[in-house]
């Protein structure tokens, strides 16, 4: 044959075998059965699925032996893969070829193997049976080798064939990582501490826009570039698994160091960049995992880098290795996500037990009567207790529960307002309102409606914004704030002071109410700059026709201090704790009397 034709055919073999990802995988049970099938039709105490290499021939699966690979030169299975035929040497001894090759010097004699074909004709190399001691095949055995083999080489295209590597790049998917990574824990001891790393090349929401602006065939792009970068950086003895269009996972090697292994993890974030212009419009983070062979379920461990790459985001790092501690506050805040849920669901169908209002009465500073009261929201789990609102009301204005959460508070405090109008307690009730529902078309709508439903004037009902929330799109949230005032709904202004545009808003917001944050209140008595700011603060906000309520007061100190400056209302501790509905219309009275 011309030696051209026979390089390149050696290189097409090559690639084809390199092309099914299957060299320095672990072994695999799958694969194994078949090795011990053929072991036991031959009664010999080896078996191997070996596969030709450039250099070496190693071995997918093996029983009797110990390495997983030995040099391809004066190999037999390398014979077969040369020729893709049969090949069966009754006594390596009296060989010329094999007479001095390694596994003769080893004490084999026997060596029988067929060759494993590809469907495109490329022999990847041979399933194997050896013995100490020489012997003859029989025809039977011969067809039952090639069988096996057939089964063997059915088997490696299969797990290529169905779902088992990613079309765009090629690599082992998400499935293939599992089976890997359960195959790989037989093959180590309990317990060995090794790494695994997961690159993502950009967040949801970035691949999400860079194909709105760029295309489809953008992500094709560059996965293809990372796969190149990946295997030049990580080295072709790395097994990369696509898990996820934009994410890849590999193993890291025995023994490696975490330092250095992530280190080497950075060097490879500032290569990419240095020869991408993908960073111009994507973020790649890698999150690290420690793990440990079969204590460690490959679900366990992927879900330990899925979090460390939301660690990396979260912290503005490249490289984050998995913290345990960052991860239960986030099942934390996934926790409270689906139980705040269950229990708005159950409120909303007129269960009682988990949501419930509580009331904070306001205290007018110059004759002590009190006007109105805030409604707060409070949620007792059945199982955890009592959740601050400090904690869950935050999480549940990132999700699409806010419309629900505030229609039903707005409900119910509608529904307790009356029923205290009814009774003959007439007062202002408020109600806290986030940046999400100003931007509702409809939000002006229902809470007008709301009001004729339960026979309310329009100015019995405050609604508290911040400041932070009409910084979100300031147009809408005005417009929603100028349709409310136009319906007679009271406004307020919550946690003043503490935003970005405190003055250049305060003058153009349709606002009665200004609520001095907490911050300006704690101490005031004790320190001289924070009462001239908070004194400018109510005189300011007087001179454009606001009333101020303070926050946070609590001692009789803090109070003369507010009064003094001019302030019309207070709220706090030093008057009531958030009150039970029954709790305040007893606080209510007994005010009234001492009044």
């Amino acid at each position: 044959m011309d030696l051209s034709l026979r390089f390149a055919g050696e290189a097409a073999r090559l690639e084809a075998l390199r092309r099914l990802n299957l060299l320095d995988t672990p072994p695999s049970e799958a694969f194994d059965r078949i090795t011990r099938m053929a072991a036991a039709l031959f009664r010999l105490p080896i078996a191997a699925i070996s596969l030709t290499d450039s250099d070496r021939q190693w071995f997918k699966s093996r029983v009797g032996v110990d390495h997983d690979a030995i040099p391809r030169a004066g190999a037999p299975c390398a014979e077969v893969a040369e020729t893709a035929t049969m090949l069966v040497v009754p006594d390596l001894l009296h060989h010329a070829r094999y007479r001095d090759s390694l596994l003769a010097a080893g004490g084999i004699r026997f060596y029988a193997g067929a060759p494993l074909v590809t469907q495109d004709g490329h022999c990847l190399g041979a399933l194997c049976v050896l013995g100490h001691e020489a012997r003859a095949v029989t025809d039977a055995e011969r067809a039952a080798l090639s069988d096996l083999a057939a089964m063997a080489m059915a088997q490696i295209e299969l797990r290529h064939a169905l779902g088992r590597v990613d079309p765009a790049s090629g690599l082992p998917n998400r499935q293939q990582f599992i089976e890997d990574y359960q195959d790989l824990s037989q093959d180590c001891p309990r317990g060995e501490a090794r790494l695994a790393a997961l690159v993502s090349l950009a967040s949801p929401e970035q691949a999400g826009h860079a194909v709105r602006a760029l295309g489809a065939s953008w992500i094709d792009e560059i996965v293809a570039e990372a796969v190149d970068l990946m295997k030049a950086g990580f080295g072709h003895d790395t097994t990369v698994y696509h898990l996820a269009p934009t994410a890849f996972a590999f193993i890291a090697p025995r023994a490696a160091d975490p330092i250095a292994f992530c280190a080497e993890l950075e060097n490879w974030l500032r290569r990419r960049a240095a020869s991408t212009t993908a960073r111009f419009v994507t973020t790649a983070r890698i999150g690290v995992a420690p793990f440990r062979m079969r204590v460690t379920m490959a679900g366990e461990l992927l879900h330990d880098l899925h979090s460390a790459v939301q660690q990396a985001s979260d912290q503005g790092y490249g490289v984050a290795v998995f913290s345990p501690e960052r991860d239960a506050a986030y099942r934390r805040r996934f926790w409270l996500v689906e139980e705040f849920g269950a229990a708005l669901d159950g409120a909303a169908a007129g269960r009682k037990g988990q949501l419930r209002l509580v009331f904070q009465p306001k205290v007018d500073l110059a004759d002590g009567a009190c006007p109105g009261a805030e409604a707060l929201l409070r949620w007792h789990h059945p199982e955890a207790g009592d959740v601050s609102p400090a904690e869950f009301i935050p999480v549940v204005e990132c999700t699409s529960m806010i419309r629900a959460t505030t229609n039903w508070v707005l409900e119910a405090a509608m529904h307790q307002l009356a029923e205290w109008r009814a009774t003959g307690l007439h007062m202002q009730l408020s109600v806290n309102v986030s940046a999400v529902n100003l931007l509702e078309p409809d939000f002006c709508v229902r809470v007008v409606d709301g009001l004729h439903r339960h026979g309310l004037p329009p100015a019995s009902l405050a609604l508290e914004i911040t400041e932070s929330a009409l910084m979100q799109d300031p147009r809408r949230a005005t417009a929603a704030l100028h349709a409310l005032h136009g319906a007679g709904v009271h406004l307020a202004i919550d946690d003043f002071g503490t935003g970005y545009s405190s003055l250049a808003y305060l003058q153009s917001l349709p606002a009665q109410v200004v609520k001095l944050d907490r911050s300006f209140v704690r101490d005031i008595e004790r320190d001289a700059r924070k009462r001239a700011l908070v004194a400018t603060m109510i005189k300011l906000s007087h001179d454009l026709g606001h009333r101020v309520v303070a926050e946070g007061v609590e001692t009789d100190a803090v109070a003369e201090v507010l009064k003094g400056a001019g302030c019309d209302e207070a709220q706090g501790y030093l008057y009531a704790r958030p009150l039970e509905a029954a709790a305040f219309e007893a606080w209510f009275a007994e005010r009234l009397e001492v009044a």
